[in-house]
């Protein structure tokens, strides 16, 4: 069995984005040489989420109305976590509900999807660098 791992870094400007990253995760698989396997591919950040769904700019507008509505950054005085001196506590909960990683099958050498499925990177606490670790196993 082969692994291969590989960060790939970016930067959100503003507070909240998504990033399609499925043609990054294809090319880490053409250059992993991987076939058959898996990968995983997972934010390595506490305030960011790798999730997967249809690339369709409606749906993300909705994502991000949905996830201010269910956790706001104003007023950042209503989270006993800003207390410390952040002003995140609203992007670790949009995290938890869009998810941590994702794993995907890759088959002859190409991600497994199903129709209109893609891999994104959310970024609820952007204005810094931030990385995703892509960790691919098999043959």
């Amino acid at each position: 069995m082969k692994t291969f791992r590989k960060e790939i870094w970016m930067l959100i400007p503003g507070r909240r984005g998504f990033v399609n990253i499925t043609p990054d995760i294809a090319s880490c698989i053409r250059e992993s040489g991987i076939q058959d396997g898996l990968v995983l591919v997972n934010a390595m950040h506490i305030t960011a989420s790798v999730f997967i769904n249809d690339d369709e700019h409606g749906l993300h507008h909705d994502y991000d109305q949905w996830l201010e509505k269910l956790a706001p950054h104003e007023p950042v005085s209503g989270y006993f976590h800003n207390r410390t001196g952040e002003d995140n506590a609203d992007a670790h909960m949009k995290r938890q509900v869009m998810g941590r990683e994702v794993v995907v099958a890759v088959t002859n050498g190409k991600l497994d999807f199903g129709p209109w499925e893609q891999i994104f990177y959310g970024e609820f606490d952007g204005g810094r660098k931030k990385r995703v670790l892509v960790k691919i196993i098999g043959e």
